[in-house]
């Protein structure tokens, strides 16, 4: 059912509990954990003249910013009013005051009640108020009878405690009322921590009272002044946002070295980093006046940042520096420390003994975990549910940020699925007596860096077939969706720390051939059949006690090598709200195609409702690129594209020598969606078509996507020659207008119930091969459909 749909029309005599499947057409995300909706149906009707009364606790402006929410969802003029608890047309009623700023156990619990006399939102402490509130403004609909809100009642709680968004200022500044909409966003979105990563190789962005020379030597003059980083703090705090600051240490230190290269590993001069990447500069921890720097910067950031954890990064330290040093090296014999993981262990609980002296608790990456640590510190996991896994069974507490990285461009789906802890087997991979098996080695090369290498084991039992894919280095998984395509050509999807992984792949002769889709990119692959089955490395699982316990969340990312403030919410909003449903809502609420469906409505909400700007951004950009305010050509081609995904992007800008700052972030790829969800749509007409030949609303569906996008082919050709910044994607434009003519046929012979002869089938396979390549950092979606509808022809 649409969204569009009004939601009068949608509380229909229907009377459930949804622990599960999300109900209907409710635009809520993230989906709460109990909706119950009336048997009789029915809306309560919003009026110009509505009143707003907060009791139990003071919230600071709170009163005028829902009222202005509203506005803008209603476009009525609303100001505050006297209305008392009993005559207010929306009533929220907090039991106990508490401090304002948020804490990691802050009690987030609401119950919100819509019924014939109005609106009545009840939660423990202010922070389950704020909760509550987005989820009301959420209902709120401007119908064709009206604007109403359903007779609904709700009781929710967030599943994990710790609901995050890191925004990385390092590599690019993010100007404050840019990071100020991204908290109205977390906010929105019922996230409750920003974690901002301020300092890293490419610029300090802290500035500190006490080394001033760290923002005048090595933040080209953009930096935030104590004031301001205490005004977002209160922005957050209002809110019901936690602030979590990042200050890299011992490692990304470039900038550092910059401007206090006495307290670096290796004697300089160094300048000022523009690249990207992992460099070599390192705090030396043989010199006690690191210790006394960080002491005095750790109080700093205390005084500003009132948050309990205080995040010292950790990550990706090249010990080249403390390998060269014939100092360092003597100092690591002395104190009996055998290699650089022994030795940042060392420096990690000198800096836990400064943070504990400072009332902060240390959180740092993967690489700060060690049994010399206290069980106080909390691991973020960039290494995964693996490494993850690990944390946890040990008792040390973690949150987990792989398959949450936003700056990647994934399909939404794929963030719906990454559960933050590691995922059974359930005897699946064990070979019965009565099943046949398989298994074939392979090799992924990259455009940088070692290939991917492994194996895959594919199983023929009573039920069909299922299979597991070992990754050299990392757990098993299970894949999913295995299909032969022909006795000799298989297809699978596993989901990886890279993306969904799909391989395309024939098997002859003992010989692997063919490509993996990593994401929306293809990567040639190789191998060859193994003698057996190989042993492979089972997943770390933690008890179900142990997970309660230690597991504490989860954090999207948000790098910002490829993102500035011109393009960030563009990256940000609508997918961080489906990361934020996997964090708060139950695990069984899991159905993609509601959550596309739901996100849908988030996406026009978060721009009208909290003033994200994905949609303004793009717009630009697109302006820009077209030389002309009418770019409805250019947003028609961006349709059928997507910006290539895993880390193709950065790779090519590698390959070519751009992989620095001044690459500008000014192509169309850098604002399109992560996914096409034109395409997305598209594909599932194209699949209802080939289970029915005889859909005809499924093949008027396709024809006329594809009739539109061909027309649109003769629009957009002149835009890609007025401007060089679109040069590039001239051959796009043309095989699109092939693709499309190629797709009509299809349908057509279809239709008809025809089939092509082999010599056809294959030259219409080497223009869909040409079309899939990577062209100007972006990927023709519209190529994925095309190659089902060819399969089913043959």
């Amino acid at each position: 059912m649409p969204l569009q749909r009004t939601l009068l029309a949608c509380c229909l005599s229907v009377s459930f509990s949804a622990f599960a499947t999300p109900a209907g057409d409710l635009p809520l995300m993230p989906w709460p954990q109990q909706v119950e909706l009336p048997r009789s149906g029915g809306a309560y009707q919003l009026t110009p003249q509505l009143t707003l009364h907060i009791s139990g606790d003071h919230l600071e402006g709170a009163e005028t910013r829902w009222l202005r929410r509203i506005a803008r969802q209603t476009g009525w003029p609303l100001l505050p009013t006297d209305a008392s608890d009993e005559k207010a047309t929306i009533r929220v009623q907090i039991k106990e005051a508490v401090d304002p700023l948020p804490q990691p156990d802050s009690d987030e619990s609401y119950q919100l009640e819509v019924n014939s006399d109005g609106v009545l939102l009840e939660a423990q402490t202010r922070f389950g108020a704020m909760r509550g509130m987005e989820t009301l403004l959420q209902l709120i609909e401007n119908s064709e009878s009206g604007t109403v809100i359903p007779y609904v009642t709700i009781n929710d709680q967030p599943r994990f405690a710790w609901r995050g968004l890191l925004i990385d200022s390092a590599r690019h500044f993010m100007p404050v009322e840019t990071i100020k909409r991204q908290i109205d966003g977390i906010a929105a979105a019922r996230m409750n921590v920003f974690h901002w990563h301020l300092t890293d190789d490419q610029g300090w962005r802290f500035a500190s009272s006490h080394y001033p020379q760290l923002q005048d030597k090595a933040s080209d003059g953009r930096y935030y002044t104590q004031q301001q980083m205490r005004d977002v703090v209160q922005y957050a705090t209002q809110r019901g946002i936690r602030v979590v600051p990042e200050i890299d240490l011992p490692g990304h230190a470039s900038a550092i070295a910059v401007a206090m290269p006495e307290l670096i590993s290796a004697p300089g001069p160094y300048s000022m980093e523009r690249g990207w990447g992992v460099f070599k500069p390192l705090l030396d921890p043989s010199n006690e006046q690191v210790f006394a720097f960080i002491d005095t910067l750790v109080g700093e950031v205390a005084a500003i940042f009132p948050d309990p954890y205080l995040h010292i990064g950790g990550d990706e330290v090249d010990p080249a520096q403390w390998n060269d040093s014939p100092k360092i090296q003597q100092f690591m014999r002395d104190h009996g420390l055998k290699d650089a993981h022994a030795l940042q262990a060392w420096f990690n609980q000198r800096v836990e003994k400064i943070l504990e002296a400072h009332q902060r608790r240390m959180v740092g990456w993967d690489e700060i975990y060690h049994p010399d640590l206290p069980r106080s510190i909390l691991i973020q996991s960039w290494q995964g549910q693996d490494a993850l896994g690990e944390v946890v069974k040990n008792d040390y507490r973690g949150i987990l940020s792989t398959g949450f990285y936003l700056d990647q461009p994934q399909p939404a789906a794929y963030h719906y699925r990454n559960e933050p802890f590691p995922q059974g087997l359930n005897g699946e991979d064990q070979v019965q007596a009565d099943e046949q098996a398989q298994s074939w080695a392979f090799t992924l090369p990259r455009l940088k860096g070692s290939a991917v290498k492994g194996s895959f084991t594919l199983i023929e039992g009573k039920e069909g077939w299922r299979g597991f894919i070992d990754f050299n280095g990392k757990a098993r998984r299970l894949v999913q969706q295995v299909d032969w395509l022909s006795s000799s050509q298989v297809t699978f999807r596993v989901d990886t720390w890279m993306g969904e992984v799909q391989p395309m792949v024939t098997l002859t002769d003992n010989k692997l051939t063919g490509y993996m889709l990593v994401g929306n990119v293809r990567y040639p692959t190789e191998g060859g059949r193994l003698a057996q089955v190989p042993s492979g490395i089972a997943p770390s699982l933690p008890s179900p006690q142990q997970l309660s316990e230690n597991l504490k969340g989860g954090e999207a990312a948000l790098w910002a090598e490829n993102v500035n403030s011109q393009i960030i919410d563009t990256k940000l909003w609508p997918r961080t709200f489906v990361v934020a449903e996997r964090l708060w809502s139950a695990a069984d609420v899991n159905d993609s195609d509601n959550m596309y469906q739901r996100l849908s409505a988030i996406d026009r909400w978060g721009a009208i409702s909290v003033g994200l700007q994905q949609h303004q951004q793009a717009e630009v950009q697109m302006m820009r690129l077209a030389n002309s305010t009418d770019i409805t050509p250019l947003r028609v081609l961006s349709e059928v594209l997507e910006p290539a995904q895993y880390y193709t992007r950065q790779h090519l800008k590698f390959q070519a020598g751009h992989y620095n700052y001044f690459e500008p972030l000014n192509r169309l790829a850098d604002v399109l969606p992560a996914e096409s969800e034109a395409v997305r749509l598209l594909d599932k007409q194209v699949d209802a078509l080939i289970a029915n030949r005889g859909n005809r609303q499924a093949t008027n569906v396709i024809r006329q996507q594809l009739q539109r996008w061909l027309s649109n082919s003769d629009r957009v050709l002149p835009l890609t020659l007025h401007n060089y910044q679109l040069h590039a994607l001239q051959p796009q434009v043309q095989q699109v207008a092939i693709l499309c003519r190629m797709g009509l046929d299809l349908v057509a012979t279809l239709e008809r119930n025809q089939a092509y002869g082999a010599g056809e089938v294959a030259q219409m396979q080497e223009k869909l091969d040409d079309a899939a390549l990577v062209q100007d950092e972006t990927v023709l979606a519209l190529v994925r459909p095309l190659e089902k509808l060819l399969r089913s022809v043959k």
